[in-house]
């Protein structure tokens, strides 16, 4: 786990600052390309910065048993080259662009839409709040995420942030490993609870939220074959993540967010190390 620290970037002065800032935030933060976009982007005028007590990496372990969502490709590893035969040991990998812990594009549900690779890097760095709905997904499998969660949630947080992702914690994470359970399948689909999508419009006009977030394998219900909450979100080349992980160890608002894509041409997601700064 990484610590205490604080990340800085001065974009508009020659120098940077790093105060107690480990190889391992660094290298998160790198990633994405944070501190050229800062840097490019004129908008910024002032030093940006990320604040924080701890790390805690929100992206489950890829492995070929990981649940998979029905007809999507499986996770295949393949040994190209050992250290025995080769001097050096190497994998290929085959994976969906929506499997494991994943981000979804525009193009994914729109037609001539943005892929994973146009997102700016500057877009990929966003405050959090996290939305305990863990209590409502036991008692329905099938439950559809309401306004009233949100407003109960504001009522005791204060007012979500505009330009947050909004992240939901049904308490489905602790699943992951049992891929027939996390799914839920039967003859009607998969069941796990999902956003509605009258609350996916009204964070989107009157919260003007950057997206959200889940431990399912969809933000939308299992049961809804529309894809709404997607479908809305992703009209607006916004975040939409599936698939997370370690949502009861962020607290409901103050986490920063540093989402890991991997650049895939005109690809319609990717999977993604998702990095939380929390305080």
């Amino acid at each position: 786990m990484i610590e205490e620290g604080i990340v800085m970037t001065m974009p508009t002065q020659k120098k940077s600052c790093f105060k107690r800032m480990s190889v391992g935030v660094l290298a998160a933060l790198l990633s994405v390309g944070v501190a050229k976009a800062y840097a490019e982007n004129k908008e910024i005028t002032g030093m940006q910065s990320i604040q924080f007590r701890k790390v805690v990496d929100l992206s489950h372990i890829i492995s070929p048993t990981i649940p998979l969502w029905p007809n999507d490709p499986p996770v295949v590893f393949d040994v190209v080259a050992s250290q025995e035969k080769d001097g050096y040991y190497l994998r290929r990998f085959s994976i969906g662009e929506h499997s494991a812990t994943h981000m979804n594009a525009p193009n994914s549900f729109h037609p001539n839409a943005n892929g994973i690779d146009a997102y700016k890097p500057e877009s990929l760095v966003r405050p959090a709040v996290v939305i305990d709905i863990r209590a409502q997904a036991h008692d329905d499998a099938d439950y559809v995420i309401g306004v009233q969660d949100i407003e109960k949630w504001e009522q005791a947080h204060g007012r979500i942030d505009q330009g947050s992702v909004v992240l939901f914690y049904t308490g489905w994470q602790a699943l992951w490993n049992d891929p027939k359970r996390f799914l839920n399948e039967d003859s009607k689909g998969p069941h796990f609870p999902g956003v509605g999508a009258a609350t996916t419009k009204f964070l989107l006009e009157e919260r003007q939220i950057a997206g959200v977030g889940i431990d399912t394998h969809g933000a939308d219900p299992g049961q809804d074959t529309v894809y709404a909450t997607n479908s809305q979100i992703l009209a607006k080349d916004g975040i939409v993540l599936e698939c997370l992980t370690n949502l009861d160890q962020l607290p409901a608002k103050g986490t920063t967010l540093v989402i890991g894509v991997l650049r895939l041409k005109e690809g319609s997601g990717s999977p993604v190390s998702v990095m939380a700064f929390t305080p």
